[in-house]
Parts: structure tokens; C-alpha cells; sequence
């Protein structure tokens, strides 16, 4: 005997086919909860059902106060040793660019010098960034660099560099010979901000993650705090260790 499906199981069966066929596409909103409703000659707790399952699938997203979109490919980004933002994202086939939005010269903070390690008030970069994925933006990030250290940061002839490389980390290698090596991020969720709203073209009520890092260089010296606003609906983030430097190496030591 057939099993008969959940009525909610069929209209998410139904919503999924017209999803993958083109009927509604990336980034369009679907028809109201009533108006489904009223195409199904169902309610609207079963409408509920069926949206909160593609939901769970990755293939719709809710805003809370707009409405139910058709959800964009995740992005998934690594937080590992290695500071690779581009290489990550163009080994999934995303196309990645950098808008530069400020360049100047500031005191540190209380947060920045403690994540810098340096004085309170002592003159640090910030270089903030709005980073695209095949022309949609998807994170803000501002970098913190110490002006002791590079003195020479904020030249013109640097910034053209940077602008050119695309890439903090080639950046560095090529101005100051120096590795980007990530030390350690905390990440938290929370609401994002009236200007980043702006920048990432998103809803005021939108969750973002955020990402607070201290990067070292080669010999283990802080040389970036940076903070980076990613778009809780396009980003995924997900821990690796490096074996090979890590458990791996200790195992090969053990056997040896």
C-alpha cells in the first residue's frame, strides 16, 4: 500500500519543483502566505509547514515583516590557520572583488589596542572593505593595522597595491614580505547595523554573523584586528583544523 504523504510534505514537493524549474527564481518573493493558501485550498498553518521545510533545505529564507524569498546559493567560507578568503571563495566558483570604502588613520581604541596588543591611542590603519560574490555583496570587513609596525601603510603608492591585489594577505607578502596567519576568531550573531544594512542590502531586521579576528605573522607578532560583517543568509562559516601541523604532526611523531 502507498504511503500517503503529509498534505505540507506535497505543497513543499510542489513549492521545490517550481523552485528548481525557474518558476520563481533566486531573490524573488513568493506569493503571500493567503494567496498560497487560497492556491492549495489549504490553511495557512499548512502553508506554514510546507515554507518552514524548504526553510530547513536551504531553499527559502524568511524576513521577518517582507516576506518568503527564494534563497541564494550558500556561501561557505573556512576559518582555518590560513587567512584565504579569495582562494576560498573562487575554488566554489564565486567571482570575488573588493570595493575599497575607508582609508585613514585612527587611535586605538580600547578594542583595538587590546587586540593589537599595542597602547591605547596609539595610531593604527583601518582599512575597511565591502567584498562581492558574482556582484552581490555579502561582507563588510575593517582591518586594523599597526602604524608602528608599518609605518608606510597608508602611502599612496600601498593602498594602489592593495587595490590591485585584491587580497590583504598577497598584500603584505609582496609590500612586507609577511605572512597573514590567523591566531584566533570569535564569532557571534546579532542585528546588523543601520550603515552596514545599507552597504549589504539587507533588511534592518536581518541577522548577521560577526567575525572578530587577531592575525600574526610569521614569527607570531599581532599585525591585524580585524572585524568582519557577513550576511547571515549568504554565509556560511565552518571550523577546520590543519592536520598536518597539528594532530597529524603529533601522531607522526609518536609512530616515528
Amino acid at each position: 500500500m502507498k504511503e500517503i504523504m503529509p498534505i505540507y510534505v506535497q505543497i513543499a514537493g510542489q513549492l521545490r519543483q517550481n523552485i528548481h524549474q525557474g518558476v520563481y527564481q533566486i531573490g524573488e518573493q513568493l506569493p503571500t502566505e493567503t494567496k498560497l493558501a487560497q492556491q492549495f485550498a489549504v490553511n495557512r498553518h499548512t502553508i506554514r509547514q510546507a515554507i518552514a521545510l524548504l526553510k530547513d533545505e536551504g531553499l527559502l529564507r524568511v524576513d521577518r515583516g517582507r516576506g518568503t524569498f527564494v534563497a541564494a546559493k550558500t556561501i561557505r567560507y573556512a576559518i582555518g590557520k590560513r587567512v584565504r578568503y579569495n582562494q576560498t571563495l573562487k575554488a566554489q566558483g564565486w567571482q570575488v572583488r573588493f570595493q575599497l570604502l575607508r582609508v585613514l588613520e585612527v587611535p586605538a581604541d580600547d578594542a583595538i589596542a587590546r587586540g593589537l596588543e599595542i597602547p591605547y591611542g596609539e595610531p593604527v590603519a583601518l582599512i575597511e572593505r565591502l567584498s562581492f560574490a558574482d556582484e552581490e555583496p555579502i561582507s563588510m570587513g575593517t582591518g586594523y593595522f599597526p602604524l608602528k609596525r608599518f609605518p608606510d601603510f597608508l602611502e599612496p603608492k600601498n593602498i594602489n597595491i592593495l587595490q590591485e591585489q585584491q587580497s590583504i594577505s598577497q598584500f603584505l607578502q609582496q609590500v612586507y614580505g609577511c605572512d597573514h596567519i590567523r591566531r584566533s576568531t570569535c564569532v557571534s550573531a546579532r542585528l546588523v547595523q543601520p550603515q552596514d544594512a545599507k552597504w549589504l542590502q539587507i533588511p534592518l531586521n536581518q541577522p548577521i554573523l560577526l567575525a572578530e579576528s587577531v592575525n600574526v605573522d610569521q614569527t607570531g607578532n599581532v599585525i591585524e584586528y580585524g572585524v568582519t560583517r557577513l550576511r547571515g543568509d549568504r554565509m556560511e562559516l565552518f571550523f577546520e583544523n590543519d592536520l598536518k601541523e597539528g594532530v597529524g604532526a603529533k601522531l607522526g611523531r609518536v609512530l616515528s
